[in-house]
């Protein structure tokens, strides 16, 4: 069964350990989320499951998404997310309307939270990408914090100096959905639905996060989690 949970970023604060220092966590609103469907190979060709998560108004909703609710015995949900299964076995094992909470993570030690980071607007490259600017020397023109020249990273097929995919230029800054991996659980609060991990998550309070066990670690926390 695949342990995976959507909640929301409450904020960050201190974690104390039992000689004195404290670590800087994220506490974590997680669930309870709702079963909303499951998908099989034989009905759509994929293993999968649907969770659902905050009650909304039905105002605030559309009729497709409350009837698609109503079918799995649950009210209108906010948000919908299907997690991937790798077989019809581990499907099996829900039923639709079951309810998921924090205490899913009883025995993970580590997770992925997936979130929308920040959005910081337009950013140029001393700000976005760590660039140091031009010289401040003597000579040098007011724009000091350019890029300096592209010419360089062009293409030449016979079109023209294009500049190839992935060259660091000003642009939008942040608000792209990007992911934290093997985070440590600290502490679960399976009666309030918190869950508590150590370092950042992407995202503003009260941002929305989706929350899995980890799916890749190295051999030392690989060893931790082989324990739990």
């Amino acid at each position: 069964m695949k342990n995976a949970i959507i909640g929301r970023k409450i904020g960050m604060t201190r974690w104390f350990l039992d000689d004195g220092r404290n670590i800087p966590v994220t506490v974590i609103s997680a669930g309870p989320c709702a079963v909303t469907q499951i998908k099989t190979m034989a009905t759509d060709g994929y293993c999968a499951v649907q969770i659902a998560y905050e009650d909304v108004k039905p105002r605030r909703s559309s009729m497709p998404v409350i009837g698609h609710d109503a079918k799995a015995g649950v009210t209108s949900k906010r948000m919908h997310r299907e997690i991937r299964l790798e077989s019809d076995a581990e499907a099996e094992a829900f039923t639709l309307g079951q309810t998921i909470d924090a205490s899913t993570f009883e025995k993970v030690k580590f997770v992925d939270v997936t979130g929308t980071s920040k959005g910081k607007g337009f950013a140029g490259v001393m700000k976005a990408y760590r660039f140091k600017g031009l010289c401040a020397s003597h000579g040098v023109e007011r724009k000091h914090r350019s890029p300096g020249s592209i010419g360089s990273h062009g293409t030449d097929r016979g079109h023209g100096a294009k500049i190839k995919k992935g060259k660091k230029m000003p642009g939008r800054l942040g608000n792209e959905r990007c992911t934290m991996r093997s985070l440590d659980v600290i502490s679960i609060d399976a009666e309030k639905n918190l869950l508590i991990v150590k370092g950042n998550v992407p995202g503003a309070n009260s941002g929305y996060l989706i929350v899995r066990a980890a799916v890749r670690l190295y051999k030392p926390k690989a060893r931790l989690q082989a324990k739990a």
